[in-house]
């Protein structure tokens, strides 16, 4: 065994070395708290004995492997370190591709260099080391510098020998303005990971958190994890993307109706895009009458640019619509939350963009087709209220300059005035006197589309009634939601049914 001393110098790290003995099975225990340097945790890696794997890097993802090389003890880690640059090299390790930056071929690197590492060496070792492998596929700036710069990476490892595998996935997308910057980070962040994957696996919080390290929000985006395999079957993979915003690691994520998490670019690359705003708390008949709706009126209005089987529809939650009164999440609300907008069949969407105009832009960020908002007509009223955007140069012409450029519309849904019963829509909304000639302008211009196909007898359908007889045991909240909205909160018991 190997005594480890401590080191003299200071530490920049939430814990410090203490004096160990690394065992037949790693370093556990030796960290007073975990190491925050990434030649420190690229060490301890290197000088686990139980440890031992496999790195395959396409593109600029070079930098990850270099890091065990360069702090000693790589014999003590690596088995093989393998860089299919060509991409007729990359084809005939793991088979031809249409994309090479993409989840698909990063999962078939990770099973393709496991199964070979654990073939070739399971059985001269197999009982006493754990088996990994590490996998990229990024693509940094360019010579041109006009490219998307991000990339998939991730992780295939048994946390002991002889165990099944577990698996970690992100997507990132690297801020930095030049290429070797963008490599440097990504060294990084795999270092982080790797270390992540093999010391804290059984504390997914911390190793989501860990992943920045000596990182920041303006270098590197993570807007997707996911974790699967043996060690994280109790892991649900939509808290974790909440937590992804929660950290600002992203400002948005997004998940499938069935809680599988995607990555935003491959659902909505070049496709229309139609998004609902809301609560969800729950989703009532009114919230799916908006958006289907909208949804055929955009088709409709849209012509040949808008096919209805192209729209993406997705229900979006706000962060600050998920914080409690104390700023605090209440994961058991949000997994109701999410359960009943999956039996919808709607993606899911949280994000950390309060204003409309940040929202459109981040969507602008993955799609050139056209995006739609649909909300009803007392959320309008709120975007001319132009103390939100008071601290804009622009004020509120800024930030509706940003809103609806790249041809962006808003569907109106009609509501009623809580306490004349009057219809608002496109045409009767009052707005402030300061800004009736700009909204006069945004509806003269088609920006301001009303909802016209509407079911009238939703109109009345009030969230917090529907919550407030859920809750006491009024039945008449069912009529009030989609039949199977119903069924899944009453088997699994969400949003407090029947607790009084």
């Amino acid at each position: 065994a190997l005594t480890i001393l401590e080191s003299k110098e200071e530490p920049d790290r939430k814990g410090s070395w203490s004096a160990g003995r690394i065992g037949s099975h790693g370093l556990r225990g030796l960290w007073v708290d975990r190491p925050t340097r990434t030649n420190e945790k690229a060490l301890a890696i290197n000088l686990d004995m139980g440890r031992y794997g496999s790195f395959a890097e396409i593109g600029a993802g070079q930098e990850v492997a270099r890091w065990f090389y360069r702090v000693g003890g790589a014999a003590g880690t690596i088995a093989k370190s393998v860089s299919a640059y060509d991409k007729t090299v990359s084809d005939a390790i793991y088979g031809p591709t249409r994309r090479y930056v993409v989840r698909e071929r990063l999962e078939e690197m990770l099973r393709y260099e496991q199964s070979l590492t654990l073939e070739r060496l399971f059985p001269q070792r197999g009982d006493s080391t754990a088996f990994f492998t590490f996998a990229n596929t990024v693509q940094a700036r360019s010579y041109q510098g006009n490219n998307e710069c991000h990339g998939w990476i991730g992780v295939k490892f048994q946390s002991h020998p002889r165990d099944e595998d577990s698996q970690i996935i992100l997507h990132v997308r690297m801020l930095d303005s030049e290429n070797q910057a963008q490599q440097e980070a990504l060294g990084i962040i795999g270092v982080n990971l790797l270390y992540g994957a093999f010391f804290l696996y059984h504390r997914p919080d911390e190793l989501v958190e860990s992943l920045l390290d000596e990182l920041s929000i303006e270098r590197i985006e993570i807007d997707m994890i996911e974790f699967s395999g043996i060690e994280f079957r109790h892991v649900d993979n939509r808290i974790m993307s909440l937590r992804l915003v929660q950290l600002g690691l992203t400002p948005a994520a997004m998940f499938s109706a069935s809680g599988k998490v995607l990555q935003p670019s491959e659902v909505l690359r070049k496709r229309p895009v139609l998004l609902e705003r809301g609560r969800f708390s729950p989703v009532t008949r009114v919230n799916l009458d908006m958006i289907d709706k909208a949804r055929a009126q955009f088709a409709e209005d849209g012509g040949a640019a808008v096919q209805a089987d192209d729209i993406v529809s997705v229900m979006e939650i706000t962060m600050s619509n998920l914080r409690a009164d104390q700023g605090e999440v209440d994961l058991t609300d949000f997994i109701g939350r999410a359960e009943v907008l999956g039996v919808t069949d709607h993606i899911v969407m949280i994000s950390d963009y309060f204003e409309y105009y940040r929202l459109a832009a981040y969507l602008r960020r993955y799609t050139d087709r056209r995006c739609a908002i649909v909300m009803g007509a007392g959320a309008l009223r709120q975007i001319f209220d132009e103390r939100y955007y008071a601290r804009l140069e622009g004020g509120i012409l800024e930030a509706l300059g940003r809103l609806f450029k790249n041809d962006l519309h808003i569907f109106v849904y009609p509501q009623k005035d809580p306490e004349t019963g009057m219809l608002w829509t496109v045409e009767t909304l009052e707005v402030p006197k300061d800004v009736r000639h700009l909204y006069g302008y945004l509806v003269e211009r088609g920006f301001l589309i009303p909802v016209e196909d509407y079911d009238e007898s939703v109109l009345d359908i009030k969230a917090p009634e529907v919550l407030e007889k859920l809750q006491s045991g009024d039945a008449a909240w069912e009529g009030m939601v989609d039949e199977r909205v119903a069924e899944v909160i009453k088997a699994r018991k969400l949003f407090g049914f029947g607790a009084r």
